[in-house]
């Protein structure tokens, strides 16, 4: 599997996670926002590991073009990973909140008298 065929597929799958999961995170402003806070990072880290020869690819596991010396399969990859690490967050948080369970939760237990443990 070349590094291209790679990148679609975690895109897709990031995508088809989002739809099964429900979250639809990819019709909202805000994820959109947070992506690009992201991938301003993504081009700044991966340009300096690509530019500095940090990091190297075979020409024949990728398309060719690049943005700020990194291949544009890695912007597919950081797409995949932020969308799918973001899905399955609002999707536990979701679940954790309807079971009444989760970190608000457990945060506030019963209160204690003061000088107890």
């Amino acid at each position: 599997m070349t590094y291209t065929t790679a990148a679609i597929v975690g895109v897709l799958g990031a995508i088809l996670l989002d739809r099964l999961l429900g979250t639809d995170l990819l019709r909202r402003k805000a994820f959109w926002a947070a992506y690009a806070i992201v991938l301003f990072f993504q081009l700044i880290v991966n340009g300096l590991l690509t530019g500095l020869e940090i990091v190297r690819y075979d020409p024949d596991q990728i398309l060719g073009p690049r943005i700020v010396f990194a291949p544009v399969e890695d912007l597919l990859f950081g797409f995949a990973m932020v969308t799918a690490t973001l899905t399955l967050w609002v999707w536990v948080g979701r679940r954790d909140a309807r079971r009444g369970s989760g970190p608000a939760r457990r945060a506030t237990g019963p209160a204690r008298r003061p000088g107890t443990r």
